[in-house]
């Protein structure tokens, strides 16, 4: 995989992540709150970019993984 496609990947896969996570966890933390919305935002802008941080390093290595896995069930 190249670097340029990891990278995109990776933006997408922890864009996709982050949202959905602090979303709900947000939700069961909050309940339904007037500030819900503000405060959901505000925990999406924090996660994000560790989000694709930690998904553009630690790919290469879940995928070698993931590999191994599948080689097993095979």
């Amino acid at each position: 995989m190249t670097i340029k496609l990891r990278l995109i990947f990776s933006v997408l896969m922890s864009f996709v992540l982050s949202f959905f996570m602090t979303l709900w966890v947000t939700w069961l933390n909050l309940g339904p709150d007037p500030l819900f919305l503000a405060k959901w935002l505000h925990a999406f802008q924090l996660a994000w970019p560790i989000a694709a941080l930690i998904s553009f390093i630690s790919a290469p290595t879940i995928q070698v993984f993931a590999q191994k896995i599948n080689v097993r069930f095979e």
